[in-house]
């Protein structure tokens, strides 16, 4: 990449082989065919029916697949149509969420300004932003947007907004001169200008030198292209756990095959084997976390954080890095004043007294020597000098009153060479020229100090305090203006000339302050074992003390630049990453080689953005947080999840809400799978014993579809319970098949299946009535998963977690009652789903052994929690004993 900043303006101009005259029609239309258009292109997408048919890969859904193929050819049509339903109805969902996610790079293209004001054959053209070429001479006024790349040949006091490329808040002053300098950071690249920036004051006369996807925003559109998403820790063990289920189920299912044909014919054991399958498989498993995600996303939106891509939510609740961008996200995005230094001595903004002759004549000269103003709450202008506009407001002091009663006679604009602005006033009986603008140059041009005792001569110690005073301000991060006059005897038109002997006034420091509840935010992250990093365009001095106060950057921390990362190779930066918490003057480049370095420490990353710099980070992230207010388009469509506030705060309640929500799918798949357990050892006990078939695939297909799925979804609607930000993140590595979960869940389908297997005996009888036997085994499975539903609401007994405490599941099993007496006592429906008639003792029988699973799993659960509860109280204790011991 050529670095233009280093060269002269002439040099650039040869370079295109064009004059300030611009290039003719001809070498446009050369440019044009050489370079391309001035746009962002991107890959070829995949068609609808080529995700669609991506769907069907899944392994589980293969099996599915062949199970339905073998029931059509026994011609068990039910159970075919049930399950192609099942599996069309995934792929349609899958499909709807992939192209929903697909849509960076369309608002990447539509930040491109639609026309451009160019010099064509010596002319001033308007053409078309998409026909700017390398090599255009390219005017620009305030209210532009930049086209294209281009370094300055001519300015006059333009300056630029840059924040969504750089993340600096403030407008840039350009000049044309040359940088001596082979490394300089984006931000500070004050002789170019760049694609999608806002030209906010003055004019520039500037020479394209890239276009499309060579610009600045066209390399974030590379990345956006080259970045993967990242798969969230739910989607990793679902995987996981899919892979490894269903190459269990495959082993099962030959082995049962090859058993059943000792007793049956071909078709009879491939239908056996079709029931396993079904058996075994949670059909509804996808469209169950879907609707619990789904949920979820209903309640995160009434906090004010809107999630986009689904399987966020549980991402959120695993995250233990956040990488979060200052400008707007945990600053308030507005200038405000903060210490005051005059009288030779520091004040807060806030305490000025206007009493006081000299603080007085700094406070209003702040405001007469200033170009913004604030209408109906609406502040227009430079943000520092609306800093001063709200500074005055809050002394009763009206900008527009104050301008009408000291009305502007003349005036030189501010001028980023000179570093000046200065405004001259009928003021206190005399004319007054105040000036404001950078320190060094006001005081090389002083001679008097205004004090409350009068105006003197300044000495040098007046001026080495107040250079201490700049320093001490500047290496706090604030930004600081100096503010003097110089008194005339009579009104005239003041000029270039006029700017000296000035009398000092004092010097105003100003800040982008943090966010009230910012603090409390980065807090709560500590406590819940997540890191906060700041990564922002802004100068290190200002992010460190705004990190430092806001607590990000703590002892021991280091805070870096861009120019120090970019020496640093990938293993330096992952040894490192973890002592970094404050990155500044950093590029695209830089934020997704910091989130991949957290990554490959096995950390679960969310990233925070508002800009288009931020958005190819967002997307590598493991969860991509933009800001709904402030942030582009571009951001919003990369990220996963969108916060409507503008609130770091509101990314701790999000946290503390994904990680209920995995608590909960756990729990809805735990239930799912210990039930299914239950009917592939029953379906197992029976091949081993040669018994009849204790199901047939379609009372699978009900209980998995109809009863089992409510009172999953009940599951996931489970309440917070504990403090979840006191629990530290879990594991990338964390599956969901943990030794734990397993033995649990074993447990709990082993005593189903053993009450199952016991209503098979009671229906089965001594005249072996099959039918009987396979009904009642079906209805006592499917109560019994009913009843199932209130275990796994979570690790506790029902009555720690309280009875009535989740209404939801209630309800799940009342709808679940009246399916099954449905399927039991309605004719039409008994037929379709293949039950036979059973009497009064038979229902009985099927209540007693469906109930007696949840008992003996409560039972177990009461025990637990007294042994629990005890070993807490222990460790109270003595930690307790151990505190007065120390004491």
């Amino acid at each position: 990449m050529k670095k233009y900043f280093s060269k002269s303006y002439e040099e650039t101009l040869k370079e295109f082989n064009v004059s300030k005259s611009g290039l003719s029609e001809k070498q446009a239309k050369e440019n044009l065919d050489k370079y391309g258009y001035n746009e962002l292109t991107q890959k070829e997408k995949a068609t609808v029916w080529e995700v669609f048919f991506s769907q069907f890969k899944d392994l589980l859904v293969i099996i599915l697949i062949i199970a339905a193929l073998i029931s059509m050819l026994t011609g068990d049509a039910e159970s075919t149509l049930v399950i192609i339903a099942v599996i069309t109805l995934n792929a349609v969902l899958g499909t709807v969420q992939h192209f929903k996610a697909e849509q960076s790079l369309d608002s990447l293209k539509a930040l491109s300004s639609p026309t451009a004001k160019v010099i064509r054959d010596g002319k001033k053209v308007e053409i078309p932003s998409k026909e700017v070429v390398p090599g255009d001479i390219l005017l620009l006024e305030a209210g532009d947007m930049v086209a294209a790349d281009g370094r300055i040949i001519e300015n006059f006091s333009l300056q630029v907004n840059e924040s969504s490329l750089t993340g600096e808040s403030e407008s840039v002053n350009k000049f044309a001169e040359v940088i001596e300098s082979e490394e300089v950071a984006l931000g500070d690249q004050k002789n170019m200008v760049f694609s999608g920036s806002l030209v906010t004051y003055g004019r520039a006369l500037v020479v394209v030198t890239s276009t499309g996807m060579s610009t600045e925003i066209g390399k974030i559109a590379n990345l956006m292209e080259e970045t993967q998403e990242k798969a969230t820790p739910l989607q990793v063990s679902l995987d996981d756990f899919s892979k490894k289920l269903a190459i269990g189920i495959l082993g099962v299912c030959v082995i049962v095959f090859f058993l059943s044909l000792r007793t049956n014919n071909m078709l009879d054991s491939l239908m056996f084997a079709v029931a396993l399958a079904v058996a075994a498989i949670p059909e509804a498993l996808s469209s169950i976390v879907t609707i619990v995600l789904a949920i979820g996303t209903q309640k995160m939106a009434k906090e004010n954080a809107i999630v986009k891509k689904l399987r966020a939510v549980e991402g959120l609740g695993s995250v233990s890095v956040i990488c979060s961008d200052k400008t707007g996200t945990l600053t308030q995005n507005k200038m405000t004043v903060k210490k005051v230094f005059v009288n030779n001595r520091f004040i807060d903004g806030e305490e000025l007294n206007i009493e006081d002759p000299v603080e007085n004549y700094l406070l209003k000269s702040s405001i007469l020597c200033n170009d913004s103003t604030c209408k109906e709450g609406k502040e227009i202008g430079d943000p520092t000098e609306v800093a001063f506009v709200n500074l005055g407001q809050k002394f009763s002091l009206c900008e527009l009153e104050l301008r009408k009663a000291y009305e502007r006679l003349s005036e030189v604009p501010f001028d980023s060479d000179r570093k000046l602005m200065s405004t001259l006033h009928f003021f206190d009986n005399k004319y007054i020229m105040f000036t404001k603008g950078a320190l060094d140059v006001i005081l090389d041009r002083t001679k008097f100090i205004k004090t409350p005792d009068g105006v003197r001569n300044i000495s040098y110690e007046d001026k080495q305090n107040i250079l201490n005073a700049n320093r001490e301000l500047s290496e706090n991060g604030l930004r600081v203006l100096a503010f003097a006059y110089r008194e005339f005897p009579e009104n005239k038109n003041i000029s270039i000339e006029d700017e000296e002997n000035f009398t000092f006034i004092g010097l105003i420091s100003m800040i982008d302050p943090p966010r009230k509840e910012s603090a409390a935010a980065v807090a709560n992250c500590i406590s819940a074992g997540i890191k906060p990093v700041m990564i922002t365009g802004d100068h290190k001095i200002t992010a460190s003390a705004i990190a430092k106060q806001i607590g990000i950057l703590r002892d021991g921390d280091r805070a870096i630049e861009g120019i120090e990362l970019d020496k640093m190779s990938d293993e330096e930066l992952r040894n490192n990453v973890e002592n970094i918490s404050v990155y500044a003057r950093v590029s695209p480049e830089h934020k997704i080689r910091i989130v991949r370095a957290w990554q490959d420490k096995n950390q679960i990353v969310a990233m925070t953005g508002d800009g288009v710099n931020d958005a190819p980070a967002l997307k590598q992230a493991d969860i991509g947080i933009a800001m709904g207010i402030t942030g582009t388009e571009v951001s919003k469509d990369a990220a996963s999840v969108i916060l409507t506030d503008d609130n770091f705060a509101t990314i701790v309640k999000s946290v503390a809400n994904g990680r209920n929500i995995y608590r909960n799918i756990k729990n809805s798949i735990k239930f799912l799978l210990s039930g299914n357990a239950s009917g592939i050892l029953s379906v197992l006990y029976t091949s081993l014993l040669a018994l009849p078939m204790p199901f047939k695939a379609v009372h699978l297909l009900f209980i998995n579809l109809l009863t089992d799925s409510l009172p999953a979804i009940a599951i996931g609607m489970e309440p917070a319970q504990g403090d979840l930000l006191k629990e530290k993140p879990r594991s990338r590595d964390a599956g969901i098949l943990d030794k734990k979960f397993v033995l649990e869940l074993a447990f709990e389908g082993l005593i189903i299946a053993i009450f199952t297997m016991l209503a098979f005996y009671k229906g089965l009888g001594s005249d072996n009535n099959a039918a009987v036997a396979s009904s009642m085994a079906f209805a006592t499975l499917c109560l019994a998963r009913l009843f199932h539903g209130f275990n796994c609401r979570g690790n506790k007994s029902v009555f720690s977690l309280g009875l009535f405490g989740n209404k939801f599941s209630w309800l799940a099993f009342i709808a679940g009652l009246i399916f099954l007496n449905s399927v039991l006592f309605i004719p039409a429906l008994r037929n379709l789903f293949e039950v036979a008639v059973l009497t009064g003792k038979q229902i009985g029988y099927i209540y007693l052994y469906a109930f007696l699973p949840t008992v003996i799993i409560q039972i177990a659960k009461v025990i637990i929690d007294f042994t629990t509860d005890k070993k807490e109280k222990a460790a109270e204790s003595n930690s307790s004993e151990n505190v007065e011991k120390a004491a």
